[in-house]
């Protein structure tokens, strides 16, 4: 959702790392460019203008310090701002005490919250809460159905309403059937209605006095930009938000909802929906959007992403295959399908500081989603055999190998090479051989040097060339000996022809 803006401003900070020094007039310029990237956003211009007022201020007091740039100093008082305009620090449900705690979804029609309340329910599921679903959209046509069968793969209790119940006799009939059922939370999925719309918002107003809610979160569809902080305004003088849940937060928008809605209301975001699937929620961290937004990555967010994909155990057993050198392609195809349940490979890689830059500066490259297709292709028109025991591939297998996996020949060499050193590697790595050479990605489970694959804490590899840039680094990876013994190979190669 960023993207555009953090294209922008990394370009503003580079066109001010290039000056020798900074003055007044060059900070003043800079963060007019600053102020207009946001306005193009789609931030609200009361925002922008508060925090380009404050960020001049600090800019023009601060100190540079050694080891820094006046540019790299100026980043450093956008980031801190940025982070006070998204919220600060991040704030999660508030269920202290006794239950069943009472939370209630509010907002637009189609902005997302019976499948928001599956999220959260499955979010609470995760953290040993017992959640239990309420559907009180008695509106609109199969509402209720939906939040049903959502419950039903969680494996929670679901209210029985139907469309005959009032909502308010279905939130009052919940909260008794919650605390029957030893449930410790109560989601309420209420049915979506215009702030306008005054008989409905008395009935969320009766809502509220029956359950009396610990949480009102009001669900906002981040596509809608500038539109949603107003109607969330509209809703919180009503009922009184405790916090906002943003949907649809991988999508294109420009991202202004998100990056007004805390100083235009005074609520803070507290999860964000970044995918159609019940998994695909997530907390919201201020300092970790801005670190985005600025190009540094979200190394805590990668690191949560792969550490939680595998479990302790698997990773141990992982690491003793590595060591005894029982690693195969049947392991390697199954690192390859976990990676694909943390979500899109390239939006993994945009959580590594500095990556973005280096896309840019490699220009075009293999897309990571096409480069994994391929690898597991190719494994899977392996045998069971050779999957185990890659040595058995000769020459007519890898043709058959080809045919079936739709690549030439030497794809199937150059991924069977690749593994082989990246094999080699994550087993000297452990053994202790090694001790360095990681790139980006290493120990994190997603590679280190670019193609290749290092294991780490989370327990997976990226495959040779995955990452997107792998395949500029592995035409001329050679390492330092191969390259002085190339170099003198070349010299004695003159000297016979003299």
């Amino acid at each position: 959702m960023f993207d555009k803006l953090s294209e922008r401003l990394s370009e503003i900070f580079r066109q001010l790392g290039g000056k020798g020094r900074l003055d007044e007039q060059s900070i003043r310029e800079g963060l007019r460019e600053v102020r207009l990237a946001l306005l193009e956003a789609d931030v609200n211009f009361k925002v922008v203008k508060d925090f380009t007022e404050k960020a001049q201020t600090a800019c023009l007091g601060l100190e540079v310090g050694k080891g820094f740039t006046p540019a790299q100093r100026i980043v450093q008082v956008v980031n801190e701002e940025l982070t006070a305009m998204l919220g600060g620090a991040s704030q999660e449900l508030h269920l202290e005490g006794k239950g069943p705690h009472a939370v209630m979804l509010v907002g637009l029609q189609g902005s997302g919250k019976t499948t928001s309340a599956a999220k959260l329910a499955r979010w609470l599921q995760e953290r040993r809460r017992r959640p239990y679903l309420v559907p009180a959209d008695v509106y609109r046509p199969a509402a209720i159905e939906q939040l049903t069968a959502l419950a039903g793969k969680l494996g929670l209790p679901c209210f029985a309403s139907s469309q005959a119940m009032n909502p308010l006799e279905i939130a009052r009939a919940a909260k008794a059937a919650a605390k029957e059922n030893g449930c410790d939370v109560l989601l309420l999925d209420t049915a979506g209605r215009l702030h306008i719309d005054q008989p409905l918002m008395s009935e969320l107003a009766g809502i509220k006095q029956a359950v009396s809610p610990v949480e009102i979160l009001f669900v906002a569809d981040a596509m809608t930009g500038q539109e949603a902080v107003t109607v969330a305004e509209a809703f919180d003088r009503q009922l009184g938000l405790t916090g906002v849940i943003l949907t649809k937060m991988d999508g294109d928008a420009r991202g202004g909802a998100a990056l007004s809605i805390k100083a235009v209301t005074g609520k803070n975001v507290k999860f964000v929906g970044v995918g159609e699937k019940i998994s695909d929620l997530e907390v919201f961290y201020p300092d970790r959007i801005a670190g985005r937004i600025l190009g540094m990555g979200d190394m805590l967010t990668l690191m949560e992403k792969t550490q939680d994909s595998i479990a302790g155990d698997e990773a141990e057993e992982l690491a003793g295959k590595l060591r005894k050198a029982e690693f195969d392609l049947e392991d390697f195809r199954a690192q390859l399908r976990r990676m694909k349940k943390l979500g899109p490979l390239e939006g993994l890689l945009k959580l590594i500081p500095g990556f973005g830059e280096l896309r840019r500066k490699l220009g075009e490259s293999p897309a990571p989603e096409k480069e994994l297709l391929r690898t597991e292709a190719i494994i899977n028109s392996m045998t069971q055999e050779e999957r185990r025991n890659p040595k058995l591939i000769n020459g007519r297998r890898k043709l058959r190998i080809a045919g079936g996996s739709g690549t030439s020949v030497a794809q199937v060499n150059h991924m069977l090479k690749q593994f082989e050193g990246m094999r080699g590697m994550m087993r000297d790595m452990l053994g202790g051989k090694r001790t360095g050479g990681g790139g980006p990605l290493s120990g994190l489970g997603l590679g280190g040097k670019m193609g290749t694959g290092f294991p780490g804490p989370g327990g997976l590899a990226l495959p040779p060339g995955a990452d997107g840039v792998g395949t500029a680094h592995a035409k001329g990876g050679l390492s330092k000996n191969a390259r002085k013994k190339k170099k003198q190979l070349r010299k004695a190669g003159k000297k016979r022809k003299k």
